[in-house]
């Protein structure tokens, strides 16, 4: 009888250290607010306004008599402590922007749940799912770039507007895996 459990948390973002443990987990019924934007400007700070979001992950593996089972978990979450905005100079659609960025990390979190769901695991479990997770968040990190490329970071509305209805679509693309 061979027994091999694993259990491995990820949280990764722009983040994670133990102090910020204030976090709001992702639903389709709660929007941002700005009273959810706890953090301090920098210094210098070019933007009137940033979100601060990303994906955490845990999983267990064990394997008895030849049977696999794992079990995973992955969720989306906004840390408030670490999110800021400049007061009178924010508006409701710089808030959408901001809501935008989350709803992505969301996205992503719903990409890796379907990766996983599909993912056939050998004797390298460990490394198989470092590797999604690790994929999965380079694509979350490179689209929140490009969104804020090709929006300058709000400022082209038509950009904008184009871009929340493409999150839109893509999450209900993704709903299988909420």
């Amino acid at each position: 009888m061979k027994l091999f459990a694993a259990l491995l948390l990820f949280t990764l973002s722009f983040l994670t250290s133990e102090e910020n443990k204030e976090k709001i987990p992702w639903t389709e019924t709660k929007q941002l607010t700005w009273d959810d934007f706890k953090g301090t400007p920098p210094a210098g700070a070019n933007f009137v306004a940033s979100a601060n979001s990303g994906m955490a992950f845990s999983f267990s593996y064990s394997e008895k008599n030849g049977k696999q089972t794992m079990q995973h978990s992955v969720t989306c979450n906004f840390y408030p402590q670490l999110s800021w905005f400049k007061p009178g100079k924010v508006s409701n659609y710089i808030l959408k922007h901001e809501q935008t960025h989350f709803d992505i990390s969301e996205l992503h979190a719903r990409i890796l749940r379907k990766r996983l769901a599909e993912a056939e695991f050998s004797k390298n479990v460990k490394e198989k799912i470092e590797a999604l997770y690790r994929k999965t968040e380079q694509e979350r990190q490179n689209l929140q770039d490009q969104y804020d490329l090709e929006t300058d970071h709000s400022k082209n509305k038509a950009a904008e507007y184009r871009w929340r209805q493409k999150i839109a679509n893509q999450l209900r693309a993704y709903e299988r895996w909420k």
